[in-house]
C-alpha cells in the first residue's frame, strides 16, 4: 500500500473536506493524487501556506508551512 498524508493542517484544508490519509494499491495513483491535491490546495485556499511535497518509500507526505 502508498499512503498520501497531509501533515500540519489549516483551517482551509480542514473545511475542505479533503482526507489527510489516503491508501492506493499504486505508487502512481498516490502520486497523481498528492499532485492533485497540493494544486487545488494553491487554488483554492487562502494563500497563508505554501506547501510541499515529500516522498519517501512510495509513501507521499504534503506539509502544509505558513508563508514567510
Amino acid at each position: 500500500m502508498y499512503k498520501v498524508k497531509v501533515e500540519n493542517t489549516c483551517s482551509c484544508f480542514l473545511k475542505s473536506g479533503m482526507a489527510d490519509v489516503q491508501e492506493f494499491g499504486n505508487k502512481d495513483d498516490a502520486q497523481k493524487e498528492a499532485e492533485n491535491m497540493i494544486g487545488e490546495m494553491r487554488s483554492s485556499f487562502c494563500k497563508k501556506h505554501d506547501f510541499a511535497l515529500n516522498e519517501q518509500f512510495g509513501d507521499y507526505t504534503i506539509f502544509i508551512k505558513p508563508r514567510t
